[in-house]
């Protein structure tokens, strides 16, 4: 059999909503504008995605260049 435990049930509180008549728009004043970045900022992230892209760039170009060298011989 198996044994019940007992808990002491305590009462759930309610939850209540107030409405101030505001709405999400209104709000918008409550949380900081954002900070633009700057040319610095911008070009370290670009200079870095490219450095990125290099390697899979060059290894796709050379893939190209061998099929299209393996065509233009067999086409011969």
């Amino acid at each position: 059999m198996s044994k019940k435990k007992n808990k002491n049930k305590q009462k759930k509180q309610k939850v209540v909503y107030v409405d101030d008549g505001s709405t999400v728009v209104d709000m918008s004043a409550a949380t900081p504008p954002k900070k633009k970045s700057s040319f610095k900022e911008k070009a370290h992230t670009y200079f870095s995605t490219v450095k990125k892209m290099v390697l899979p760039m060059l290894v796709t170009l050379l893939a190209f260049t061998i099929v299209f060298l393996i065509m233009y011989y067999a086409m011969r």
